[in-house]
This record gives C-alpha cells, sequence and structure tokens, in this order.
C-alpha cells in the first residue's frame, strides 16, 4: 500500500502526460464552432473517471453541453463530498498575444515555476485543478484509501454563466445529496503560503448596443451633425464612475456590505507586496475606488469594467465613417447581499436614462450569479486546514476571492450543502488571459493534499 508521496513520484510522468492530452482539446463553451470538442471533452472526463475507480459514471445530457456526473458509494452511513469541477474553458483570444498556441500545451520553467509550468487555455481554469480530484481519486481507490462516499459534477458550461446547471440541480437533488462540496477552481496566496478562500464575488454581466442613424455615414458629409454611436458610447461608459472611481448607478451601493475595521485589519494581515504587485503587471500605480487597498478593492468592494468595445471600423487603414452602432460587454463584480438580477435591472435603467437624444440603447442580460462567503468554524474547513498543514507545514491564510463561482450560492440554496474551496493556483497564473499556465508543482501539490481532506472531513464528521 503506497504513500500519496510515492504514488505521486512513481506515476508523475502519466499524470502530467494526461492532462496535457486534457488540455489540447479546445472546449470553448462560448463559441459554437468549438461544440464538437467541448462535448468529446465530457467523454474524456468521463473516462478518467472510469478509470479513476468510481463504480458508476454517466454523461448527463442538458439543455446545453453534458455534465459528467459519477460515483463511488463505499458505505451510505459514511460521509458524501461532492466534488464539482469544470471542463469547459475561456476563448483563448487574443491569440497573437500567445508565445505558444493555447491548445498545443508546453512545459517551460519560470522563477514563479522552478519546476516547470505547463501553458495552454485551461491549464489553471479549471482543468488542471479539476484534474488533481481524478488524479486523488485514482489513488485513494487504487490503496483502499477511500475513507469516504465521493461524487462527481463536472460541467462543461462555467464559462458562460453555468446556463444549465441549476436545470441540473434541481433535477438531481437525491442524487447529489451530499455532507459538503469541495471544489478547485481557486487560487492560493504564493507556493509557501497556502491559503483557503473563504469568499467568492458575485457576478452581473451584460452587453450594451448604442444605435444611432440608419446605415454608416460618410464622416465628412455627415459628421458633426449626427450622433456618433461610438463617441456617445464612450461618455456614457465614462459616466459611470465618478472622480473617486465610485460606480454611479443609482442604488448600486445599498445592499453592499461593509466591513468593520477589525476585519478590514485581519484582511492586511495576509502577505501582500504592493511594488512586487505593480512589477508583475508592468504598471506604475494602481487604480480603484478611494479609500480601498488594492486587495479590498478586488476582494470585497463591487466593480464595474468594460471587457470588451467595438464599432465602426477597425480593419487595415482607413475608412471614414460613423458608425450606425457600437457595442460594449460590461461586467459587474459583485459582493455578497447585492442580488445580481437586481443589479442588472439598476444598471439597465441607469444606463437607458443617460442616453442623450439622437441614440436609442439596447441592455442584453447575459448571465450572472450571487456572491458567497463560507464559514471558518465547520468541519470542512478546519479539514481542509489540517491537510494544508499536513502537506505544507503551515496553517493556511483564509482568504476572499474577487473571482466568481456563481454556482456556490446555487448550491447552497438547491443542495443545503456548504462549500469548502481549496485552490492551487497563483495570481501569476494568467487564468482568462494568454499564456495561462499552471505549475508542476502546484498540480501535484493538489493532488498530494486532497486524499487529506477526506480523511480528516471523515474523521472530524464521525467524531461529532
Amino acid at each position: 500500500m503506497q504513500t500519496i508521496t510515492s504514488y505521486i513520484q512513481e506515476h508523475k510522468q502519466r499524470f502530467i502526460d494526461e492532462l496535457i492530452e486534457l488540455l489540447k482539446i479546445p472546449s470553448i463553451s462560448a463559441d459554437s464552432a468549438f461544440a464538437k470538442a467541448t462535448t468529446q471533452t465530457a467523454t474524456a472526463v468521463a473516462n478518467s473517471l472510469k478509470a479513476a475507480g468510481c463504480d458508476t459514471v454517466e454523461i448527463c445530457e442538458t439543455p446545453g453541453y453534458p455534465i459528467v456526473y459519477a460515483h463511488k458509494i463505499i458505505d451510505p452511513n459514511l460521509p458524501t463530498v461532492l466534488v464539482y469541477g469544470h471542463y469547459d474553458v475561456q476563448p483563448p483570444d487574443p491569440l497573437n498575444l500567445w508565445d505558444s498556441p493555447p491548445f498545443e500545451p508546453v512545459i517551460k520553467k519560470t522563477d514563479k515555476h522552478p519546476d516547470g509550468a505547463i501553458y495552454a487555455r485551461g491549464a489553471c481554469d479549471d482543468k488542471g485543478q479539476m484534474y488533481m480530484h481524478v488524479k486523488a481519486m485514482e489513488y485513494m481507490t487504487a490503496n483502499g484509501k477511500l475513507p469516504c462516499n465521493v461524487k462527481f459534477m463536472i460541467e462543461g458550461e462555467e464559462e458562460v454563466g453555468s446556463v444549465n446547471l441549476a436545470w441540473y440541480v434541481e433535477r438531481n437533488q437525491e442524487k447529489l445529496a451530499n455532507d459538503v462540496i469541495l471544489i478547485s477552481d481557486t487560487g492560493m496566496i504564493a507556493n509557501d503560503i497556502p491559503s483557503i478562500t473563504t469568499g467568492l464575488r458575485g457576478l452581473s454581466y451584460v452587453e450594451v448596443e448604442v444605435t444611432g442613424p440608419n446605415r454608416d455615414l460618410h464622416s465628412g458629409l455627415y459628421g458633426g451633425a449626427v450622433a456618433n454611436p461610438i463617441n456617445i458610447l464612450a461618455k456614457m461608459i465614462a459616466s459611470l464612475h465618478d472622480e473617486n472611481n465610485h460606480i454611479t448607478v443609482k442604488g448600486f451601493y445599498d445592499k453592499v456590505e461593509e466591513l468593520t475595521e477589525l476585519e478590514r485589519a485581519k484582511m492586511a494581515e495576509a502577505p501582500f507586496n504592493l511594488e512586487n504587485y505593480k512589477k508583475a503587471l508592468d504598471i506604475d500605480a494602481v487604480y480603484g475606488e478611494k479609500g480601498y487597498t488594492t486587495n479590498e478593492r478586488n476582494s470585497i468592494r463591487p466593480t464595474l469594467d468594460v471587457n470588451g468595445i467595438w464599432g465602426g471600423y477597425t480593419g487595415e487603414g482607413a475608412k471614414t465613417v460613423i458608425a450606425s452602432k457600437a457595442y460594449a460587454k460590461i461586467s459587474m463584480r459583485l459582493v455578497p447581499h447585492q442580488d445580481w438580477k437586481e443589479i442588472t435591472e439598476l444598471f439597465k435603467t441607469h444606463f437607458e436614462s443617460i442616453a442623450p437624444k439622437g441614440v436609442t440603447v439596447k441592455v442584453t442580460p447575459h448571465h450572472g450569479g450571487q456572491g458567497y462567503v463560507t464559514p471558518i468554524d465547520t468541519i470542512a474547513y478546519q479539514a481542509a486546514e489540517k491537510a494544508y498543514e499536513k502537506t505544507f507545514g503551515k496553517t493556511p491564510i483564509p482568504q476572499r476571492s474577487g473571482g466568481s463561482i456563481p454556482i456556490v450560492a446555487l448550491f447552497e440554496k438547491e443542495l443545503k450543502s456548504k462549500t469548502i474551496l481549496m485552490g492551487f493556483g497563483l495570481d501569476s497564473d494568467a487564468i482568462h488571459s494568454p499564456n495561462e499556465h499552471f505549475g508542476i508543482w502546484n498540480y501535484l501539490k493538489g493532488i498530494e493534499t486532497i486524499p487529506y481532506f477526506y480523511k480528516y472531513f471523515t474523521e472530524l464528521k464521525s467524531s461529532k
């Protein structure tokens, strides 16, 4: 019977090779051109779960991309852990900024990853982190180390808002019943500073369209005489923040939770070097809401950002036109108590109200989700803490994240389950960006740590 460390050492290259094969499949859920590849990835994940020792593996059809469900029930009287992850990935654009093709994984050594990192779209978010759980399961089943029941639910629409996950969860509550949900779709402070994510921001994502004249116009003949939708859109977007970078949408902050000075002081204890932060991003100054630190701005405060803007002629050379239409995609990261549907309506009302005469405005909601804060006094958190202490030799720091996993709030509502977020990526791993990567050390460390969570969770649960 092997220890987890010896098992990883023996199978290290295979673990890396298998992940690389999974990363080669362009499972881009946002682009219908990759529908076949995305479905193919679901099959690959299902096959890996079978090989890992799950007794039941199903590819469950939904109105969208399938959900891979699997389980191994060793004793109905033992605790059950439900593992959630996703096999879809973000679009890789802009392709010209990648140092190597996004779906041709390569391993490179860096200062942050001296043991090497796998560069590919989805390496960290979330194929690499999801696959840690598959390999941890393989070890536990192969060595008789599985202490409790395990269920897997791996979806293919997380990057487009988990459109059909609620549909599936609502129809399979008994099947998905569990004592805790385990997710690795977050990060940690550093390889030598482990942390557990205890909070996530919510999300409201919209697309706006500004329409002026009924066709593109000659900018010489019509310039200065009719409203230019691109100019108007730029002014409207600029007005969404005031001089203190405070969001101007009426009612936006009404339900924002204000942390106490003590809570903010505890947050400030987390290691952070502002100069290193700026250096890593090649910026000479940080930017954001007045009165808050960088770590507060990207975790406990809501935001509004333009994710894309276009209109008119953007090809090579010149074309002197006033565009008929201009567009932008806008996301709002929300904090607990802000309801994403309510915020979407507030934004829609505000954006339409600031449109000048001469243009019409259309706001189309895309997707969203609620924020979430997980308590640190639960058995699940204590088990995760002990697992990190075992493999890192340090007590992990609880940390709120600026990212969003909307389904966490959904799980609590529908399955009445708390979620524990054990992420092993780093902020520098460039998720959602060109040159996304995941450290091999981090990948293997996750595989090493996860089995201890099962062990300690079962022990703590049984002792209650």
